[in-house]
């Protein structure tokens, strides 16, 4: 009973912390040391990035269709003439040049950050710098309004903030929206685009962990794994649509001040246990 009560309460952090842009990895690192190490096992991580992808996939599956169908329709029609292309063609083009860089830093860095930068400290630390970023990012002034204006070199740019976001207490979805908000994307298309952008990423992810429950030793709960699942993608679901929603008409102080507060309780904590 302790597995299924852990799977529905990481469920629940994975879904709040993974779309707002406050660290989900960080908060899953923090959860880790309050409810034990067997908190970070094969059975939670599949499981949570497993009902993450089904969130992002469900709710904007309008947009995937069209991405898809529309992308095998103007490569056969087209080919590699990008200005014939649809929007939605286009923007499936945008998402997989946005995902490179998080597969490059992953291929090259995965282990190291894994042994290296999952520590309490660190997290603290760079919720606090990367809540500055998003304060600042947030402030500038908006020049565009629609998908249709991502283009390669913004796509890029965005993919490259959430190779950052790798590091625990960075916020892929913080980084990513930071980056459009820097670019001069408005609050709602910047979200969207960093949801949308997640979906191969996480996709990854739930591959290589389903990959090392296949081949490792780690006997894998698939009770607790499928109700972390449905937990983290029912609510994933939810919390992208209050969202979206709500940056229509606020902005991400609320986040800002989160993090700060957050970072700066974690680093009193390690100061005090590093004594």
């Amino acid at each position: 009973m302790d597995d299924y009560l852990r799977a529905v309460a990481l469920g629940l952090v994975q879904a709040l912390t993974e779309f707002l842009p406050i660290s989900s990895s960080g908060h899953l690192v923090l959860a880790g040391d309050l409810l034990g190490e067997q908190s970070n096992s094969l059975t939670f991580d599949v499981g949570l990035h497993v009902g993450t992808l089904v969130a992002v996939l469900a709710y904007f599956w309008r947009e995937w269709v069209a991405i898809v169908t529309g992308g095998l329709t103007d490569i056969a029609r087209h080919g590699p003439r990008l200005d014939r292309w649809r929007m939605h063609s286009r923007l499936g083009l945008w998402i997989v040049l946005g995902t490179v860089p998080a597969v490059i830093v992953g291929a090259l860095f995965d282990s190291a950050i894994e042994d290296h930068l999952r520590e309490a400290w660190l997290v603290g630390l760079l919720l606090i710098v990367f809540a500055v970023v998003l304060e600042f990012a947030d402030r500038v002034p908006t020049r565009r309004a629609s998908l249709a204006e991502v283009g390669a070199g913004s796509a890029l740019a965005i993919g490259v903030a959430q190779a950052v976001a790798l590091v625990p207490g960075v916020s892929r979805s913080g980084a990513t929206i930071s980056a459009a908000r820097g670019l001069g994307f408005d609050r709602a298309v910047a979200a969207r685009f960093s949801f949308l952008l997640s979906a191969p990423a996480v996709l990854g992810a739930a591959t290589l962990k389903l990959a090392e429950a296949a081949s490792g030793n780690e006997d894998v709960r698939w009770g607790p794994m499928v109700l972390g699942a449905v937990v983290s993608a029912t609510a994933g679901a939810a919390v992208i649509h209050w969202l979206l929603r709500y940056l229509q008409s606020h902005g991400m102080r609320p986040f800002v001040w989160y993090r700060i507060g957050l970072g700066a309780a974690v680093l009193a904590v390690a100061a005090v246990g590093a004594r």
